[in-house]
């Protein structure tokens, strides 16, 4: 690799660590997300059987198990009944134990995967779902407007907020070479690509010390690369052949650093958002990141932004998919599809009693 390439990396990986702390500030004003702005209602229950999904390692779950039991037993309501999660099974059985319990809100305290566990049992039942971020990303919490730094509030939004309908999305993968198929839900982004190359390459040391800013390390080794054919149909559009590092299907579109990937991006919209990115060089990265930091209108080739219902994905040869930032094996075909106005979530609004 020449200098001067080296010497570009180096100051696009400083240039997204350095702007991400003024994200949020400068350019938050220039969108509201409808998730935020659309319509919310109270939840009109004087009483709530409370349970809880924890995963217990995370820094902050015995405070939250604390926190939300005074709260339940202020409000004068049932004791919340909570289930661990555990690293072999990180959801699927406790969601069942929880409604076997019919409760009104099951609020979820763990990362993007707890959160897209809880959330894939809770679909279209109109069970409330209260987060309670604790985890490294957060993405759906920051894409509903919760500050995810603020555990207290966002225990009083879970159980005592407003709630409204958002959309979710399903990604089938399927791996020709080895007979491999799975369905996933997901909320706010699932890739195939170098994005998911990324995201397996992440120093998981790294990721602890200093959070999601660990991603930029490996984003930038994994910017070197060749492109790779694929398929692209559209709602049941006649395919195309493009060539590319990945290609990202989002629900909606803000991630950490508050950098608003997508603005068109919508969480209940009915539609995903589908960009197809295509650099040739460390060059096209560059052009790609001040598209995105800058909420540059043009038209970029190397960026190309489609809305649909559906999307089928196929490759000649396996690539690595991610589901909200966890990685979810190989696939030779991809099918994605919007479900909207599928999961009920609790979101900021009238606080109705007080923590004790």
């Amino acid at each position: 690799m020449s200098d001067w390439i080296l010497y570009l990396l180096i100051a696009v990986a400083l240039a997204f660590a350095t702007s991400s702390w003024w994200g949020v500030r400068r350019l938050k004003a220039l969108h509201v997300r409808s998730a935020v702005a659309g319509e919310a209602y109270e939840s009109g229950l004087g009483q709530q059987r409370v349970a809880v999904v924890l995963n217990p390692i995370k820094a902050r779950a015995a405070e939250a198990r604390a926190t939300i039991q005074r709260a339940c037993l202020a409000a004068g309501w049932e004791e919340p009944v909570f289930f661990e999660t555990t690293a072999e099974d990180p959801g699927f059985s406790q969601m069942q134990a929880a409604l076997a319990g019919k409760p009104d809100v099951v609020l979820v305290g763990g990362g993007d995967g707890t959160v897209r566990v809880v959330a894939e049992a809770l679909a279209n039942t109109n069970v409330a779902m209260g987060l309670i971020p604790l985890g490294t990303g957060n993405l759906l919490a920051r894409n509903v407007d919760l500050d995810v730094n603020d555990l207290h509030g966002n225990i009083q939004t879970a159980l005592f907020g407003r709630q409204r309908y958002i959309d979710t999305a399903r990604m089938a993968i399927e791996n020709s070479r080895t007979g491999h198929y799975s369905e996933h839900l997901f909320l706010v982004i699932a890739g195939i690509g170098m994005d998911a190359e990324v995201l397996a390459d992440t120093n998981a040391g790294l990721k602890k010390a200093v959070g999601w800013l660990a991603y930029t390390e490996a984003g930038v080794r994994h910017l070197p690369g060749r492109r790779k054919k694929v398929s692209i149909a559209l709602d049941g559009s006649p395919e195309q052949i493009r060539n590319i590092r990945s290609v990202l299907f989002a629900n909606c579109g803000l991630v950490p650093g508050g950098i608003d990937f997508i603005p068109q991006a919508m969480i209940d919209d009915g539609m995903l958002d589908v960009v197809v990115m295509s650099p040739r060089s460390a060059l096209g990265w560059l052009l790609m990141y001040m598209k995105i930091m800058f909420k540059h209108s043009g038209k970029l080739p190397i960026m190309t932004v489609y809305r649909s219902t559906k999307v089928v994905i196929k490759c000649p040869e396996p690539m690595p998919t991610q589901l909200d930032g966890d990685t979810s094996g190989e696939a030779t075909q991809l099918t994605v599809r919007v479900e909207p106005r599928s999961l009920l979530v609790r979101v900021k609004g009238q606080v109705q009693a007080a923590m004790g």
